[in-house]
This record gives structure tokens, C-alpha cells and sequence, in this order.
């Protein structure tokens, strides 16, 4: 069984911004700033989390309340940082100390008085509320699963490329950058992945802090360069000191993240990649549609009866497929009705759009979501046309198995039209030219054996073969309607021109 700190998740770190809040209003010292920043970094950061796959507009309502807050006292702490970097540096009785300390002193009270502003504007009430609702939908995805160990991928991709831009360009940006790439990894693992945590986090703190320090020295060297008064002299000495500390912390960053045996690789290790990361992308869809769908069980069950159906017509030699096939079924099975979330008509539509402008997930590619939407788009209404863009968007080669799997796609959902779920398990059988499918009920109700007898339309057409639908067994055969293309002696037309 998964143990999970008590100090944990989005209702704990939110309840201890209310805490810490009565501390920081008293004097807005660094460490109870400090610890405020952290408790609101990581709502937001949770927040950012679950942005990734909970379209709930909340979510950013959350980040909103705070972020004033946030932005002024990250501005205090900076000053409050450089203060310390300046006391740790500077000799007894340096003049140049001395005036630098002396000038972010004046500034942090303006930054105080800034900070106590916004501490007033936060609204509470709404934090509390905002944070007691989302905290209810954080419980829908499961900690240390699919879905977040997908995010950390993404991550540490994004980090590692900042690692090898910030090793080639070695400038002061593009170590800012890897800092805050490495944080973001950094908190996907400590927010939504305990276990991994509880092994890479002493590191990633450790790291954090080398990268913190970095940037504080490059600010300060920064604030000497635009230091009036400072002569030669002292403007030598300082950066000496201020280059000499950010090597040292370079050569630890280095020791620690470069080579074969560096932690970027053990913890690569230890995430989903291959087939593994492919599986944990179509998670991350299912469980963003999960969000969207008014009745996420009818999609789940349609998916399963898509694939069943999938499988009979492949055994049956109907049409050939692979698994890259049978997953963008899989996945257009589950998202088909997303739209119903935005849209009473032609939700079909809608859950194409929706799709469309969903981020490609790592181990897809843009054209495999582009066939999801387009398959997701025929499950009903019109049939598929020469001058519809979802279909002129993919390459010619790809229209006749994307046709073919919306058919199986439109069956599939014909078959629980009605949403009662009485449709489990279908059966898939070719015989004397005709595929027959069959179903574990026994009967169906008038709209949803109108809809199958319509929806088998689109699976005949684009595969050239006539499917025959029976309710359970024992069954009476029934005489096949004919689509077009094909002739009264069996023979096969030209495939019908549906693109």
C-alpha cells in the first residue's frame, strides 16, 4: 500500500499559506518570507501540475488569487538574498560592503511596504475555497501513476536540454534558465511522485540551492557593474570573489550532472520510456477526457467494444492494422465526447477542436493527434468528405486506415447509443463475404438498433464488405443490406472514393 506523508497535497500546503501569512505580516523577515514563498509555490506549482490534464478554469483562478502576492515578495526575497550575499563576501569594514548594504536596505523597505500591499489585497476567503474544491478533484489521479510520471518525463526532457544549452553557451541566462527548468522537475517529483522523491530529493535540493547560488552571484555582479562610485580597485577585488564562488559552485553542478553515471541518468532510469511512455501518454489523454466527458464510462466501454471489434476484423483479415493503429483507436474511443463538455450540437466538432489544441504528449507524434481528432470527429454525424480540413490535413497515405477506424469507431459507439451499458462483448466473424458481428445482448431498444443499422455504414464503405449486426444468440440470419460498391454477385467494386 502507498504511504504518503501527512505534510502533503494541494488542501496541507494551501491551509499553510494561512499559517504562514499571520507570521510574515509581523515584520516580513527573510526566513518567514522565505517559508511563505515556498507554501505558495508549491500550490501553484501543484496547480500547473493538474492545469496539464484538468481544463477546469479554477485552476488558474487559484494561481491568480496569489500571484501578486507571490510576484512582491519574491521581489523582497531577492533583496533580502543579496543582503546576505554582500555580508557573506564583504571584509570588516569594507566601505564598498558597507554602501552596497546600506542601498539594499533602503530598497527592502520600499519592497516591504510593496509586499504588505499586496498581503492586504489577497483574498483569502477565496484562496480557501478555491483551494478546498480543487483539492476534492486532485483525488482523481493517483500519486506515483501513469499520468504524473509522464509529467516528470517532460520535465526532465525540457531540463536536461537546458543542461546542455547552459554547458555549451555557459552564460549567466542560460543558467537561470536550467535553474528554473530543474525546478520544475524538481517539484512535479516532490509534489505528485513520493516514492522517487524520498530517493532523488536530497540531490535535487542540493542542486537547486548550487543553481540558486549561481544566479544570486550573477545578480550581485550585476548590481557592482552598476554600482556608482565603485573604482577599479574594488570592482577587481569584488569580482574576483564573486567569479571565484561561482566556480566552485559550477565544479560541484558538474561533478554531480556530468558524464555517463550522472543523475540525469539515474533518474532517466527510473521513468517510463519506450512503449512504457507511449502508454503513459495515452493515461495522460484518458485522464484529461475523464475531465471533459459527462459520462466517462459510456467512452470507456465504447473503447473497449472499438478494439474488440478491431481485433475480430483483423483476425478476419477485413483489414490489416498494427498496434500504433489500435492505439489511436484507443485513444479516439476515449476522447470521442470531450466536446459534450462545450457543445449540446455537433459535440463531434467540438471534441476535434478540442483535441486539435491539446499539446502533443512526449512519444506521440503531431500527426498521431491529428488522427485521433479526425477519427474522434466521424464517430457520428456526417460521413467523411474530399474538402473537410481534418482530413486534407493528414497526408493522403493516412485518410483510408483513419476512415476505417472512425467506421470501427462509429459502430462501436452505435452499440451503446442509449448509455445504458448493456453492450459488454461483441464477436467478430467472416463468412461467405460478409462480416458478421455479433453482440451479448439479446435485443436492443428501437433508437440504438437504428443507429447500429446506420453506423455500419461508414466500416462497409471503407472496407468494402458488408457487416451483418446480431443480438445475442441464439439468432435468426438476416439478409446483410449491401453498401455501396459492391454487386448483387459479391463481387467488389472499386473502393468508394471517401477522401
Amino acid at each position: 500500500m502507498q504511504r504518503t506523508s501527512k505534510k502533503a497535497g494541494l488542501a496541507y500546503w494551501a491551509q499553510r499559506v494561512r499559517e504562514e501569512l499571520d507570521k510574515v505580516n509581523q515584520n516580513f523577515e527573510a526566513d518567514p518570507v522565505h517559508d511563505l514563498r515556498v507554501a505558495l509555490r508549491r500550490c501553484r506549482s501543484m496547480a500547473d501540475g493538474f492545469l496539464a490534464v484538468d481544463p477546469d478554469p479554477d485552476w488558474k483562478r487559484f494561481k491568480r488569487v496569489a500571484k501578486e502576492l507571490f510576484g512582491r515578495l519574491g521581489d523582497l526575497r531577492d533583496v533580502q538574498v543579496m543582503k546576505d550575499w554582500v555580508t557573506r563576501l564583504a571584509e570588516p569594514e569594507d566601505p564598498v560592503g558597507a554602501s552596497i548594504l546600506e542601498s539594499l536596505c533602503n530598497k527592502e523597505q520600499q519592497l516591504k511596504k510593496d509586499a504588505q500591499t499586496a498581503l492586504q489585497q489577497f483574498n483569502g476567503k477565496q484562496w480557501e475555497s478555491l483551494a478546498r474544491k480543487l483539492a476534492g478533484r486532485t483525488k482523481k489521479i493517483p500519486l506515483e501513476g501513469m499520468v504524473f510520471q509522464h509529467m516528470a518525463v517532460e520535465r526532465w526532457e525540457h531540463a536536461h536540454q537546458l543542461h546542455h544549452q547552459a554547458l555549451r553557451n555557459r552564460t549567466q541566462l542560460a543558467f537561470h534558465r536550467l535553474r528554473i527548468g530543474l525546478k520544475k522537475f524538481r517539484y512535479t517529483v516532490e509534489n505528485f511522485l513520493p516514492q522517487r522523491h524520498e530517493k532523488w530529493g536530497s540531490d535535487l535540493r542540493e542542486l537547486q540551492d548550487v543553481l540558486g547560488e549561481i544566479h544570486d552571484l550573477g545578480m550581485l555582479g550585476a548590481i557592482l557593474k552598476k554600482y556608482p562610485g565603485l573604482n577599479i580597485e574594488d570592482a577587481e577585488r569584488w569580482g574576483d570573489k564573486i567569479r571565484e564562488a561561482r566556480q566552485l559552485r559550477l565544479q560541484k553542478y558538474r561533478q554531480k550532472m556530468v558524464g555517463r553515471h550522472s543523475l540525469w541518468s539515474v533518474w532517466r532510469a527510473e521513468l517510463p520510456s519506450g512503449e512504457l511512455l507511449v502508454q503513459a501518454a495515452l493515461a495522460r489523454l484518458k485522464t484529461w477526457a475523464s475531465f471533459l466527458d459527462p459520462d466517462f464510462a459510456h467512452s470507456k466501454l465504447v473503447a473497449e467494444l472499438a478494439l474488440q471489434l478491431h481485433d475480430g476484423l483483423v483476425r478476419g483479415k477485413v483489414f490489416r492494422s498494427n498496434g500504433r493503429a489500435r492505439r489511436l483507436l484507443e485513444a479516439a474511443a476515449l476522447l470521442h465526447n470531450v466536446g459534450r463538455a462545450r457543445a449540446k450540437g455537433s459535440h463531434q466538432k467540438q471534441s476535434y477542436r478540442l483535441i486539435r489544441k491539446l499539446a502533443v504528449p512526449l512519444g506521440w507524434t503531431p500527426r498521431e493527434l491529428r488522427a485521433v481528432a479526425a477519427i474522434a470527429r466521424y464517430h457520428c454525424g456526417t460521413l467523411p468528405r474530399t474538402d473537410h480540413k481534418c482530413l486534407s490535413r493528414l497526408p493522403s497515405s493516412a485518410r483510408p486506415a483513419v476512415i476505417r477506424l472512425a467506421g470501427v469507431l462509429r459502430l462501436a459507439d452505435g452499440f451503446d447509443f442509449s448509455h445504458q451499458k448493456q453492450v459488454h462483448r461483441l464477436e467478430v466473424e467472416r463468412k461467405n463475404g460478409t462480416v458478421i458481428v455479433r453482440s451479448d445482448a439479446h435485443n436492443w431498444d428501437g433508437p440504438t438498433a437504428e443507429r447500429i443499422a446506420a453506423a455500419r455504414y461508414l466500416l462497409e464503405a471503407a472496407c468494402r464488405i458488408a457487416v451483418l449486426v446480431l443480438p445475442g444468440i441464439p439468432f435468426t440470419i438476416q439478409s446483410p443490406t449491401r453498401p455501396t460498391g459492391f454487386l448483387s454477385s459479391g463481387r467488389i467494386l472499386p473502393e468508394p472514393s471517401l477522401v
